[in-house]
């Protein structure tokens, strides 16, 4: 089921995106090939498939293990700006 010009401008603008006629058609026919692909896939019988295929029944995980962080002057050695002991970001709402 290709997309409308309309679908693709709704979605464009939910991800702010100002698009150009050639976009526009270039996004709709790619988004619509991608909504063909799944159409595709749910024609797949995985009536046989357990849900869980893939996954090992037991965790792969390791021991939650506290161990030593890093030196706390090692970790501002890098840092761009600090002011005692603390980074200096730039403000992000304003100043």
């Amino acid at each position: 089921m290709p997309l409308t010009n309309e679908e693709v401008l709704n979605i464009a603008h939910l991800a702010r995106l100002n698009l150009s006629e050639e976009e526009l058609a270039l996004y709709r026919d790619q988004l619509s090939a991608i909504l063909e692909h799944f159409e595709r896939l749910k024609l797949v019988d995985t009536s046989n498939v357990s849900e869980n295929t893939g996954v090992p029944e037991a965790g792969l995980l390791r021991d939650d293990v506290p161990i030593q962080g890093l030196e706390f002057e090692k970790v501002l050695l890098n840092a761009a700006n600090i002011e005692g002991r603390q980074f200096k970001v730039p403000p992000v709402f304003g100043s």
